[in-house]
């Protein structure tokens, strides 16, 4: 009998990093300086520190985030919602599974930091194909998941042997 295994994902979803959510909770600011903001979840906000959708009545905070890239003039700061205490974090390092049919734009950035042509509009429901092409490019290093109607900040990708 010959069995047949699924190849290993080429890619690592990041969610917001622990300690810097950490340094948030604990100094009640955000990047900028800005007061975070405590909310109780109305259930379905995008949740970037487990990468899933907020259950209702669960406490959130709402701060300003700004996503690693090299300094370049495309660094930016958005809103993203995180749990106000510290949760387990994703389940894997795979897309997130509430997500798979979420309409996103995939953001692909070279090392300078820069936008590369290869970012493209994702709706549909298997994203693994989608961000392998755009790592096949070697000059993308980088991929920002982004909310399609807000342009908010979901997660980041990096190819799993960054």
């Amino acid at each position: 009998m010959t069995t047949t295994t699924s190849p290993a994902p080429t890619f690592v979803v990041q969610p917001i990093p622990a300690d810097l959510l950490a340094d948030v909770r604990a100094a009640g600011l955000d990047v900028s300086g800005h007061a975070i903001e405590t909310h109780v979840a109305k259930g379905g906000e995008p949740l970037r520190c487990c990468l899933r959708e907020a259950e209702p009545d669960e406490a959130l905070i709402l701060f300003g985030y700004e996503p690693p890239l090299p300094a370049s003039p495309y660094r930016e700061i958005g809103a993203v919602f995180a749990h106000a205490a510290p949760c387990a974090g994703p389940a894997d390092t795979g897309y997130p599974t509430q997500w798979r049919s979420r309409a996103q734009v995939f953001r692909a950035y070279d090392r300078r930091g820069r936008i590369h042509p290869a970012t493209r509009v994702y709706d549909a429901d298997a994203p693994e194909p989608v961000l392998a092409e755009m790592f096949a490019d070697p000059e993308v290093v980088l991929i920002h998941s982004r909310n399609i109607g807000y342009g908010c900040y979901m997660f980041g990708v990096t190819r799993s042997n960054a």
